[in-house]
């Protein structure tokens, strides 16, 4: 991670999970997924997050063998745009330490400047083993943890577990994203307790949640010391939707958080926002078709073909379609059509090109 792309991280920026573009035959759809990331770029955001929750853990399974293959797409298009600013490329790791270890090692390789590590999926692990596999991940990358809600495969961790995380050298931010308040209080007091404070960025990972997390101020007194901590930004799955409107309002709210002027407008929006995720991510059937309900309207837009993927269980629940149909009803400012539609072409064109 470079200077400027350090700057930017404690800035705080829009970071948007990567999805998977498919066929409907579950193949790559490259094209797509190329074009995928000019959207990204050209909304505005400061990076990518490549091999995470949205772009599907089951890229992993030797069945379909893509994590490496889309870590790689996603690098040479932000390589082709030649970008005078600082970008992130995020890259998500999984699995046990050998297996997060040796994605580590291929993030590297490809340019990915840190690395976003899940907790989950990792029953027999305790919290000591999962701390030596965060060191011996940050040896290679560095490292964003990722407090992942349960429902999509995470696990409930201690405060003294966050506490001891906070203190890895290589630690340079952490994803907050339990959708619960009591656990997104544990991993913030963590931080401000740690004398790496200043040394970790806190992203939302709470899409429930998003404008709130990036308005709140959180303080502590520590030993007679004042210690005050922001939420810089978020890396969201919801902000691979309508991302465009999204980088908008993020600008919005860090005008509001110097200005301390339309606050309440803004918490009012979020609400909005708030329904749009559960519309997106599925909320009244537990979540069962969040990864499907973002590439529903990704697909939509013409951006995918189709929401499938790789699982056939991941897939729209009923009365998701209709759900997302009202939120775009209710909320026609929240969405990015009209930039999406003037520009597609360009992206197809854009990741046609061997180079730009």
């Amino acid at each position: 991670m470079n200077q400027d792309q350090h700057d930017l991280l404690f800035k705080g920026t829009v970071i948007p999970a990567h999805p998977l573009a498919l066929n409907e035959d579950k193949s790559l759809d490259e094209l797509s997924q190329r074009a995928l990331t000019h959207y990204y770029i050209d909304a505005g955001v400061g990076g990518i997050a490549v091999g995470v929750h949205t772009t599907q853990f089951e890229i992993r399974d030797p069945k379909f063998n893509l994590y490496e293959k889309v870590l790689t797409l996603a690098s040479e298009e932000v390589s082709k745009r030649k970008l005078e600013r600082p970008f992130l490329l995020i890259s998500g790791l999984a699995g046990p330490t050998d297996q997060a270890c040796r994605e580590a090692k291929i993030s590297k390789k490809l340019g990915y400047c840190a690395s976003l590590l899940s907790m989950g999926h990792l029953p027999d692990y305790t919290e000591k083993q999962l701390l030596e596999r965060a060191r011996e991940v940050a040896k290679i990358i560095p490292v964003i943890g990722f407090y992942l809600q349960p429902s999509a495969g995470g696990r409930i961790l201690s405060f003294e577990f966050w506490k001891e995380f906070m203190n890895i050298d290589g630690v340079v931010a952490v994803k907050i994203a339990p959708f619960n308040r009591y656990q997104s209080l544990d991993v913030m007091k963590a931080v401000m307790m740690s004398k790496r404070c200043d040394e970790i960025a806190v992203y939302t990972g709470n899409d429930d949640n998003i404008v709130p997390d990036l308005l709140t101020d959180y303080s502590l007194d520590i030993d007679g010391k004042q210690v005050t901590k922001r939420i810089v930004g978020g890396l969201l799955g919801h902000w691979s939707v309508w991302t465009k409107t999204s980088v908008e309002l993020f600008n919005q709210i860090q005008n509001a958080r110097e200005t301390h002027e339309n606050i309440e407008s803004l918490l009012t929006l979020g609400t909005h926002v708030t329904d749009a995720n559960a519309a997106f991510f599925d909320v009244r059937n537990g979540f069962k078709g969040c990864i499907a309900g973002i590439n529903e309207v990704l697909a939509r837009q013409g951006l995918l073909k189709g929401n499938w993927c790789l699982l056939d269980k991941e897939c729209l629940s009923e009365g998701q379609s209709e759900y997302i149909d009202e939120v775009y009803a209710l909320y026609p400012t929240l969405n990015d059509d009209a930039f999406v539609m003037s520009n597609r072409d360009l992206w197809n064109s854009y990741a046609n090109k061997k180079t730009l």
